[in-house]
Formats: structure tokens, sequence, C-alpha cells
């Protein structure tokens, strides 16, 4: 998702996206383990949309 993007998105929903995001994360790490992940990039680009939520919620914060 575009930066642009997350910064129209209300707290609420960033916060949905982050959780939901972790989640995903998780079990992409679970499935590593198992040795059933056929797309490894799959787990960078997530941890990098969820480093880019959470910048986005720490901006609204502070503003």
């Amino acid at each position: 998702m575009k930066l642009q993007e997350l910064k129209k998105k209300s707290g609420k929903e960033l916060e949905n996206m982050a959780r939901s995001l972790k989640e995903k994360s998780r079990d992409l790490r679970f499935q590593l383990a198992a040795g059933k992940v056929k797309n490894v990039r799959e787990i960078r680009a997530t941890k990098k949309n969820i480093a880019q939520i959470l910048t986005v919620i720490q901006e609204k914060q502070k503003s």
C-alpha cells in the first residue's frame, strides 16, 4: 500500500491493518519453519508494510 493512502486512513483502520499484518507475518514464519513457504519475499514485504503503518500511526499521535 502506498504511503499517501496510509496517511488518509484513520488511526483505528491503521491499527486493524497492523494487527492483521502481524498475524499474517506470524503465519508466514510458521510456514517457513515447516518448509511450506514458496515466496520468501512475501515475509519481507509484510514486515515493510507493518513498519510503514506503525510509522504513520506514530506521526498521527505526535501531531
